[in-house]
């Protein structure tokens, strides 16, 4: 019906409205589809069944396209074009608006970026359009009953209509998008929140006052149709945004705007306009009209204008045929939305007339004055046997088509079965869809081959579509075809040249394939285009201390810290890496003798390490944190330090590092004046674990273990020998009062 704003006829003088009854069909169609009785059983069966049998619903409502959504479609270009009189009176939207509307279709078609604009448009307009046929039909049942709704009353039945739209707008444009071709405002939910309950509320008062005012001058029985449309509009609208607030699911905004909602919608707009139809057909004298000749026409016209144009387009074009139907879905929707809003307005005498049983004294000669145009479509509804043939010969190929397409969808939605998705890969090789679910298939079959030739169909068929252009990069790079992957991204950069993640994962080939200055440059320009992202920060620093910068390094892994922080969801899994960076800053402090904020780092690190169980970065702090403790004058904390850190190691498989651990602990103590034996002990054992190492590390232990063996005497040096590891873990027991011993 017609939009909001312009629907709301003046009020009619008494004796013009009959009285007789207010119902269109029976009581039970009327209040069932045309009210909408049916929403909320409905509404709970296409929740249960999208969660329960996702695939069988999915064919379903597919098939239902076909009966409800395509036809109510046609139904309005039937309105507007099957007289040169209503052609004629809305030529600004059966022509030139419909010729806009197509020159638009043909630049999204070779501009991808146009389609998320035009199918946000659509997705955002059609809960305007529904709320605009549920507060008409309201109007029209309430005048159809003999009520005339004060001024007061009807602004706000209006207002509160208004405010269960722009609550569901609230809920779409809240935070990010999660459909690539929706756009999302990204309002956030701290100021939508307080507003949605706002409006919720505002429609309920709003509505609830106007029926209490109706009531207290009809009855229940004459506002039953009335009220139930106000019913259908918050389960509808205000319905689905409580259940999201109340449990924090999220409803996405294509299944909510063209999903059964769109059903239910076409269901109802087909109810009113066959009525409408079958009016005005006799009251032009033909008597011929029938229903199911009428539904029949609705049906093959939708297909006509939904199913052959993107396969056309997408056969002889070889454009994405996905890109092309959604193209086709959200044009066809629009013009839809602009063409109705202009033809159903109850204020039209003809339509009053009509739809609310009034007399009128307009008189239309429908036939007019024809146009070449209008002498064809004459001829092609006629009784001739050439148009029967060709009207035949029409339906029969449109339902043929139909038919193609049901089975092709039937074949493309089995994403598991490769067999069923070649067919129809056969059908239409270019539908991007299609190739991305048949590399799907191949990859988890591990035929990487297949997997990235159907990656490659669809970025061919496809180029504007990132996502996809994505998906073929990392189809190669897990392929192990890196260099063909470098190039994919670098022709994903010419197109998308602030492209963060393009940006990073083309620094990051570059980097494997030698290209460090291209590297560096991408990742530099990652961080550029959004100083946040932390993996261009952290490659950025490795590529930095790589060339023994590490204060610039520093700077880096200083941010990507922060950002960790400020993102811990995001960098759960990263706590390896995380400590690696945090001990590497720490060490940039004490190389810059930044002491204090060296031993916070390293304290910092060791705590992390033991929560996060990484014993090997634990110890790792440790003995960093006790060298910086020992500089500081502090020896008896950094031996204690270095016991934690041995303790940790006993379960170590990296034999240099330990060793290494010993080494220094056996040389704190020999400086800060404990007992040979125990450093000669700690030296011994540094020496086997590197047993069988030729190498520096292990002549310096060698070394070191010879002149604490001289200091300590033949004697001496055997009994520890005899008995070194009892001797060792006397070293790793000394107490607080024995470590603050000094020489």
């Amino acid at each position: 019906m017609s939009t909001l704003p312009t629907d709301t006829p003046p009020a009619a003088p008494a004796d013009r409205i009959a009285t007789a009854s207010p119902w269109i069909y029976r009581p039970w169609i009327d209040l069932l589809v045309g009210c909408g009785a049916w929403s909320a059983p409905l509404l709970l069966l296409a929740f249960f069944a999208a969660n329960s049998h996702a695939h069988a619903w999915t064919l379903g409502f597919y098939f239902l396209a076909l009966l409800s959504n395509y036809p109510h479609f046609m139904a309005t270009i039937y309105r507007a074009y099957h007289t040169h009189s209503e052609f004629a009176k809305y030529r600004i939207f059966t022509v030139h608006i419909a010729l806009l509307l197509a020159a638009t279709g043909i630049v999204a078609h070779l501009w991808y970026p146009l389609l998320p604009v035009i199918f946000t448009l659509y997705i955002c307009w059609s809960p305007w359009h529904y709320t605009g046929q549920n507060f008409g039909l309201l109007m029209m049942f309430a005048r159809r009953s003999g009520l005339a709704p004060s001024p007061n009353e009807r602004l706000a039945l209006r207002l509160g209509f208004l405010a269960s739209f722009i609550m569901l707008m609230l809920s779409f444009h809240t935070g990010a998008s999660s459909d690539p071709l929706i756009l999302s405002l990204g309002l956030a939910a701290k100021f939508t929140l307080p507003a949605r309950i706002a409006l919720a509320a505002f429609f309920l008062a709003a509505t609830g006052w106007a029926f209490a005012s109706l009531l207290r001058r009809a009855s229940l029985r004459a506002i039953l149709p009335s009220l139930l449309l106000a019913v259908t509009q918050f389960l509808w609208f205000l319905l689905p945004a409580i259940i999201e607030l109340a449990t924090s699911r999220d409803i996405p905004q294509t299944r909510y705007s063209s999903g059964i909602l769109a059903v239910l919608h076409s269901t109802q707009y087909l109810w009113i306009t066959s009525y409408y139809q079958s009016r005005e057909a006799r009251a032009a004298g033909n008597t011929g009209w029938k229903l199911w000749k009428y539904w029949l026409t609705l049906v093959a016209g939708g297909i006509a204008l939904f199913i052959p144009g993107p396969w056309l387009v997408s056969r002889l074009g070889h454009f994405d045929f996905a890109a092309s139907f959604l193209t086709f879905t959200a044009l066809v929707n629009i013009h839809h939305f602009i063409l109705d809003g202009a033809l159903w307005k109850l204020r039209d005498n003809r339509i009053s007339a009509l739809l609310l049983n009034t007399s009128s004294r307009e008189s239309r000669d429908l036939a007019a004055l024809p146009n070449r145009f209008m002498l064809a479509m004459r001829w092609f509804a006629g009784d001739g046997p050439a148009a029967r043939a060709v009207r035949i010969a029409a339906v029969v190929t449109l339902f043929a088509v139909a038919a193609i397409d049901q089975l092709h969808f039937y074949w493309s939605t089995r994403g598991e079965n490769a067999a069923l998705l070649q067919r129809a890969a056969l059908l239409n090789p270019d539908d991007s869809t299609v190739q991305l679910r048949l590399a799907r298939v191949a990859a988890a079959n591990g035929n990487r081959d297949a997997e990235v030739a159907a990656l490659r169909r669809a970025a061919k068929v496809n180029v504007g579509d990132l996502n996809i252009q994505e998906s073929l990069a990392r189809g190669l790079i897990e392929a192990g075809q890196d260099q063909d992957a470098y190039a994919q991204y670098r022709e994903m950069l010419q197109r998308w040249p602030n492209n963060t993640n393009a940006l990073v994962n083309y620094g990051l080939l570059a980097h494997r394939l030698g290209n460090e200055g291209e590297a560096v440059d991408s990742w530099q320009r990652a961080i550029a285009v959004d100083p946040a992202q932390s993996r261009a920060q952290l490659y950025v620093a490795e590529a930095l201390e790589q060339q023994d910068d590490m204060q610039a390094a520093a700077r880096h892994y200083r941010i990507y810290l922060q950002l960790a922080a400020a993102h811990p969801a995001e960098h759960r899994d990263d706590a390896h890496e995380l400590l690696t960076v945090l001990i590497k800053v720490a060490d940039s402090d004490a190389a810059a003798n930044r002491a204090d904020e060296a031993g916070k780092g390293f304290a910092e690190a060791a705590r992390f390490a033991a929560k996060a169980k990484e014993n090997g970065l634990e110890s790792l702090a440790l003995v960093r944190l006790a060298d910086s403790k020992e500089k500081s004058g502090d020896a008896a904390e950094a031996a204690r330090d270095y016991q934690r850190a041995l303790i940790l190691d006993a379960n170590s498989t990296d034999k240099e590092g330990v060793a290494a651990d010993w080494l220094n602990y056996a040389q704190l103590l020999r400086h800060h004046g404990q007992s040979e034996r125990l450093v000669f002990a700690c030296l011994l054992h540094a020496e086997e674990l590197l047993s069988g190492n030729s190498s520096d590390e292990r002549a310096a232990v060698v070394q070191e273990r010879s002149e604490s063996a001289t200091r300590l005497g033949r004697v001496e040096a055997a009994k520890v020998l005899s008995a070194k590891s009892a001797v060792a873990q006397e070293a790793l027991s000394l107490s607080a009062a024995q470590l603050s011993a000094q020489p």
